[in-house]
């Protein structure tokens, strides 16, 4: 069950936050950040704060949607100099998905500040892997700022296996994990996923819990405005695999989903804009399900919506995409819809390997 137990978001004290765990560390190195438009303290971003207190920045790693963070979903991100500081920006999306050897040269520290939202197909959780195998191979020490986990309330979906890996599902976790960015950071480390493992520290936040609803006080990525649309995005993310919209190229993306060929009485129409370039079903009326004012603040995947999105569906031959296997980490999942397994049922196979993810898990967490 969810709580708060008189913790907010106004009373955490993120790991940026808490400069005075870590100035020390930072002091007299040669630091890369690995930041986007969350990486603040308060109303100041983590580079600008760390310049004026004379910390050595060489350069800038960014994510996926880019520094500013406002890059769509996917696109090729350029490397680039900040207008504000003159520091060099390298992209670590598009060709690139890692730090070379060259650009780490000189680099002492590897400052890693970024927000992530609890699922394995988030693609924060698989830059942090690679800046964490770049680090070990070039003997750098890592240091997590860490960050609240929105969906850090609840664990489900299927493991991804063997033979399914890929940037959308580096690691054999469920779908929602359930930790902070620098619990899985210490995952990662610990169970030896990348060879060697790197020299870590996490900035540990005060007051926070798992169970905690924490609202983010800046959208994580283009297509997660507010706390609806990060709390269905583990279960409505599984669409992006089919031929159904999840409303990218509207103003509620990740709280409706439809297609033209469902029938329904709520409609939206998807447009081409900033963050979300062609949109799937571009200019197209699609009917199909305005999740905006459920009541259900959900604490599991909701796979009924899919199950059903698929038995309306009128083509089911062309309802999945070659995509849907990566997002779910396995083609079981695919295979049992096809199937015509029901939701419970469906759940139950993902049993044994959650139960087995607990107790990895466990080892690793820094909250209750």
């Amino acid at each position: 069950m969810l709580v708060t137990l008189g913790v907010n978001a106004q009373t955490i004290k993120v790991g940026a936050e808490r400069t005075n765990e870590y100035l020390h560390i930072l002091k007299n190195k040669k630091i890369a950040i690995v930041a986007n438009q969350i990486s603040v303290i308060k109303n100041t971003h983590l580079i600008d704060s760390l310049l004026t207190l004379q910390i050595n920045v060489l350069k800038v790693f960014s994510p996926e949607h880019g520094f500013r963070g406002i890059a769509d979903a996917g696109e090729t991100i350029e490397n680039k100099t900040d207008n504000q500081t003159g520091i060099p920006i390298i992209s670590l999306y598009g060709s690139q998905k890692k730090p070379t050897q060259k650009q780490l040269e000189k680099i002492d520290i590897l400052l890693f500040d970024i927000q992530d939202v609890g699922a394995r197909f988030y693609t924060y959780i698989s830059t942090l892997h690679y800046i964490m195998e770049a680090a070990g191979e070039n003997n750098i020490q890592v240091v997590i700022l860490d960050r609240p986990n929105p969906n850090g309330h609840y664990i489900d979906g299927p493991i991804r296996e063997e033979g399914f890996k890929s940037f959308v599902g580096m690691h054999p976790v469920p779908i929602v994990h359930g930790m902070t960015i620098g619990e899985y950071a210490k995952m990662i480390n610990g169970e030896k996923w990348i060879n060697p493992r790197c020299s870590l520290t996490v900035i540990k936040m005060e007051n926070y819990i798992h169970d905690l609803n924490y609202g983010l006080p800046i959208k994580p990525s283009p297509n997660l405005p507010n706390s609806r649309s990060i709390n269905l995005y583990p279960s409505l993310c599984l669409f992006e695999g089919t031929d159904i919209s999840i409303g990218r190229g509207t103003k509620f993306p990740f709280q409706h989903y439809g297609n033209p060929y469902l029938e329904s009485s709520y409609s939206f129409i998807p447009k081409s804009g900033d963050g979300s370039k062609n949109p799937k079903h571009e200019g197209k009326k699609c009917f199909g399900t305005d999740l905006r004012f459920q009541d259900d603040y959900l604490t599991e995947i909701n796979l009924r919506w899919l199950i059903n999105s698929y038995n309306r569906y009128p083509k089911k031959e062309k309802f999945f995409n070659n995509f849907f296997d990566k997002l779910a980490g396995t083609d079981k999942l695919r295979l049992q819809i096809i199937e015509e397994k029901k939701s419970k049922e469906i759940k139950n196979s993902w049993q044994k390997g959650l139960k087995n993810f607990y107790k990895i898990r466990k080892k690793y967490l820094i909250y209750n």
